[in-house]
């Protein structure tokens, strides 16, 4: 049975920061939804972010996972954040139907951390 690449989450204060590392695997997208709510749950946390900058090609079950994955972590009380979204995944979002409304967006991981200190 292969494993599962671990996504590792940062914790800075009462931030959240998740950072891909490349593409992932079901199994991987899977995985991170779980952790990042069990990280969620641990401590109050006012923001988090997923950082998809080295990400891609999206496809239909990583879209929905990244939609499920941002409203369940809103509905626990964190800002949701998606940085580095870029043109090709937007793209694919968009074509599948995948929208984040009441999320935040932004260019890069800076453009987030800047979000969170001056709206």
């Amino acid at each position: 049975m292969a494993s599962t690449l671990a996504v590792p989450i940062l914790r800075q204060a009462d931030i959240l920061i998740v950072t891909l590392q490349g593409d992932l695997g079901d199994a991987e997208w899977a995985k991170l939804t779980d952790d990042l709510l069990d990280r969620v749950a641990e401590r109050r946390t006012r923001f988090a972010v997923l950082d998809l900058s080295v990400v891609d090609v999206l496809d239909s079950f990583a879209c929905r996972t990244i939609v499920g994955l941002t409203n369940m972590v809103a509905l626990r009380g964190p800002t949701m954040i998606v940085a580095g979204i870029r043109p090709s995944v937007a793209f694919a979002m968009v074509q599948l139907g995948a929208t984040l409304p009441g999320v935040a967006t932004a260019l890069d991981l800076d453009h987030a951390l800047s979000l969170m200190t001056h709206g």
